[in-house]
């Protein structure tokens, strides 16, 4: 008998939302239980990574549930961005259109793989009703001076008049029109979130339970260094160059400088130079680039030179001054000192221009007598030499006294420095949230009164992905008078970054329909912080990083009491096929849908925990899925033969795997769970169970099969569903190991299972194996050649 996966799961489906079976309410009498999956940009389908995803979320979600918790656990959409923007101009259409029809699509699988969430807390961040409280915290950020307008740079398409992002620029050219990219100045909104560098660097500490990695990461955007300024000056003109240094031992070995392509000197010494033209060329290309791929350490480092010379003021000797694409304005003072004998990544630059090298620490080991020996640099720590009269130093103690030294002699000083920098939250697009400021030629700039909130997106903006942004041609959108003085004025067009939308979203889900605010505050006191946390490392950085700043800032405004928002953080890994991520381009992807219609959700979710851990990339094998079909089969088949009285040896083995799939439930550790539970239906297959060790057994499955186990339940008798039910206990008793199961074999072959003293002698174990009728089929009286024992685990009869 197979059970009729595609019945029983719309069935159940059904029955969930009709019973509101999962919507969350405030209970002060239990303990609750926050789960959260980073929520979706609604793209029209979801593929395996989402799955993956959202199934390591509901077990957790539904285990917590059968534990006792009231589990909140909601879904929303992500839903502004530049994707629905293009799409629009591709299809003819608008973006609330295009994303609406997405965002139902994405809603409809989602149901169909049966997750457990509490549909009527969903948030989509493209309406008015959420964005108009990211307008609310700008304004709130706006009061405070934590939101202010300064130029920068953007890659410009003259003949579309929009800005492009750096994935946009296609060989120099717009991905649309093909023109010339060029760099333009624009006045730009940014969010100060360097105002919260030393609370977000410190509070790392408190986040107990989150990947190292992604600690890490976060610490190293932050960038906390403490180090040198150092004082170059150019040869000529004596202008100074700051260069800040955590190494101030290698300054002796520095023999060039190098800065980066936007630093405002570099125009000033190329104006008029030979190199100018070329340099030029160099800076437009370096600018296309996105500045993930130019910090890699994986990636070719560019580089040119300006002509122009600088002097290091610890020896007097006039050094190159090169621009590269490796340097970041964004670290530092926009440049650095290069000793290529004690920096990597300077070293195969200075190999790959023919620059200079001095070594000026030699390892304890090992004495180098020429850079020219070094096939890399040496990073390490040893003692310092060609470095004047702080020769014979360890490089330890040569950091602190040549920083003093330097600072004594004006020519450097000891700072700290921050790698962090403000966040710019302005884009030239219409698919995104309004900027809530008026430009008066009286007032200058006016924030839109609370009471006028929310500035609404208009419905009639065209799209035609030409002549800078939409929003700018709606002239009732635009014109607008001053909200002081009533004279004649304009709206900004820029709308704001999507990480504003998403930075959050976890504190409107406490309460997505209060209208007095971003969130309710008593709502927010019960379920905050988020208890579980799960998402792609991809987002380890800038996501996370602008959600503990919004937390922050919520505190200060004193709307919540604590300081971070995700307790416990997982992030997954990604689902490779053939080795690679799965990608439309590659031609590589697996639809869930199709997955689903083939054999279940339920054999979808068990396989997708199965096949890894959550924390590792997932190889799909579509032979998985078969081999997890056949074991929720295995498992239907069991209701069919249940025995009045489950002997004492499966009694024993069903509580110890209670321990274990407890155990690994709580650690995420899904798979091993999962394997349990098929040594314990292989158990039950040897020696037959009772009704009550199957529906425990269908208790634990439940979570990751929950369809398939709520049916189960149900032709078992019970009016209520699974879920409703409590997590089976363990009686300690039954763990005590005074005895022991023997899986006792023939010619290799398991053929039962024996529960023994646990210090029984050899003998009267082979005594008793002899002697259990059971055997008698599959030895049919033949004589037994071998008879070999592993303690306490194993006896193989060889006939």
């Amino acid at each position: 008998m197979f059970y009729n996966f595609k019945e029983i799961e719309k069935k159940w489906q059904k029955i969930w939302l009709k019973d509101k079976l999962f919507r969350a309410q405030i209970d002060p009498n239990k303990k609750k239980y926050y789960l959260l999956e980073m929520f979706p940009y609604p793209s029209g389908k979801i593929h395996m990574g989402h799955v993956r995803n959202y199934t390591i979320g509901d077990v957790a979600g539904r285990f917590k549930t059968l534990e006792g918790y009231n589990v909140l656990h909601p879904m929303g959409f992500d839903a502004f961005g530049q994707p629905a923007e293009n799409a629009a101009i591709k299809n003819k259409t608008k973006p609330a259109a295009w994303t609406h029809k997405c965002i139902g699509q994405m809603e409809a699988e989602l149901k169909r793989m049966g997750f457990s969430y509490d549909w009527e807390r969903e948030v989509s961040t493209c309406e008015s009703d959420y964005y108009k409280w990211n307008q609310w915290i700008f304004l709130k950020m706006l009061e405070r001076g934590l939101a202010y307008k300064k130029a920068s740079s953007v890659n410009w398409c003259p003949n579309c008049a929009t800005t492009l992002a750096n994935e946009e620029v296609i060989e120099g050219g717009c991905w649309r029109c093909h023109a010339k990219v060029e760099q333009k100045d624009l006045e730009q909104w940014y969010l100060k979130i360097t105002e919260y560098k030393e609370r977000l660097l410190e509070d790392l500490k408190q986040l107990q339970n989150w990947p190292e990695r992604v600690l890490s990461m976060q610490a190293n955007w932050i960038g906390k260094s403490q180090g040198v300024e150092i004082y170059f000056k150019l040869k000529g003109s004596g202008e100074v160059v700051p260069v800040f240094t955590t190494r101030p031992d290698t300054i002796f070995g520095a023999t060039y400088i190098v800065l980066a392509p936007e630093h405002p000197l570099v125009k000033r010494l190329i104006s008029g130079s030979p190199q100018e033209k070329e340099v030029l060329k160099f800076i437009d290309k370096v600018a296309k680039e996105s500045k993930v791929a130019r910090a890699s350490s994986g990636v070719k480092k560019e580089g040119i030179s300006t002509g122009s010379f600088a002097v290091n003021p610890v020896n007097n000797e006039e050094i190159p001054v090169w621009i590269a694409d490796y340097v970041l304005m964004e670290y530092g003072t926009g440049a650095i000192m290069a000793v290529p004998t004690h920096d990597q990544r300077d070293f195969l630059f200075a190999k790959e221009h023919g620059l200079g090298m001095r070594v000026v620490i030699q390892p304890k080991e090992k004495n180098i007598k020429s850079a020219d020996e070094l096939t890399e640099a040496y990073e390490g720590e040893g003692v310092q030499v060609n470095s004047g009269e702080f020769d014979g130093l360890s490089n330890q103690d040569a950091k602190i006294k040549i920083a003093e030294w330097m600072e004594k002699k004006n020519i450097g000083k000891i700072q700290t420095h921050w790698r962090l920098r403000d966040w710019l939250i302005s884009r030239q697009r219409y698919w995104g949230t309004p900027i809530p400021v008026i430009y008066c030629p009286k007032c200058g700039v006016v924030p839109v009164p609370y009471k006028d909130l929310p500035v609404e997106l208009p419905k009639d903006a065209p799209f035609t992905g030409e002549g800078g942004s939409p929003l700018g041609k709606v002239k009732k959108f635009v014109e607008v008078k001053c909200p002081k003085c009533k004279t004649p004025s304009r709206r900004e067009t820029d709308t704001m970054a999507t990480f504003f939308d998403s930075s959050w979203y976890f504190l409107r889900f406490c309460s997505p329909k209060f209208r007095n605010g971003p969130f309710d505050e008593k709502e927010a006191g019960y379920w905050m912080t988020v208890d579980q946390y799960i998402g792609g490392i991809e987002h380890a950085i800038l996501h996370l990083l602008y959600s503990r700043f919004f937390t922050k800032f919520f505190k200060d405004l004193g709307m919540i009491n604590f300081d971070e928002p995700f307790k416990r953080l997982l992030a997954q890994g990604m689902v490779l096929k053939n080795g690679e991520v799965m990608s439309k381009s590659k031609g590589n992807t697996v639809d869930p849908d199709i997955m689903t219609q083939r054999y279940g959700a339920d054999t979808l979710r068990l396989f997708i925990l199965f096949a890894a851990p959550p924390e590792t990339e997932l190889e799909w094998d579509d032979r998985g899925l078969e081999g997890a079909h056949k074991f929720l089969n295995r498992v239907w088949r069991v209701q069919e033969n249940l025995k009045a009285k489950a002997d004492p040896v499966l009694i024993r083995a069903l509580h110890k795997t209670i321990k274990k799939v407890t155990e690994d439930f709580r650690e995420f550790k899904f798979n091993t769970a999962i394997a349990s539970l098929m040594e314990l239906t292989n158990a039950i297959y040897q020696s037959g169970a009772d009704k009550e060790v199957f529906l425990k057994l269908i208790v634990m499955l439940s979570p990751i099969c929950p369809h398939f186990a709520e049916e189960l339940w149900r032709i078992s008798g019970n009016k209520e569903s699974i879920f409703k039910a409590r997590w089976p206990a363990v009686d300690p008793v039954l763990l005590v190991e005074d005895s022991v199961i023997i899986v006792v074999q023939v010619n290799g072959k398991v053929r039962l299972r024996i529960e023994v003293a646990a210090d029984i002698t050899e003998g009267k174990l082979k005594e008793l194996v002899l002697a259990d009728e059971r055997l008698s089929a599959w030895i049919q009286g033949k004589p037994v050649r071998n008879f070999i024992l592993i303690p306490k685990k194993l006896v193989n009869i060889v006939v």
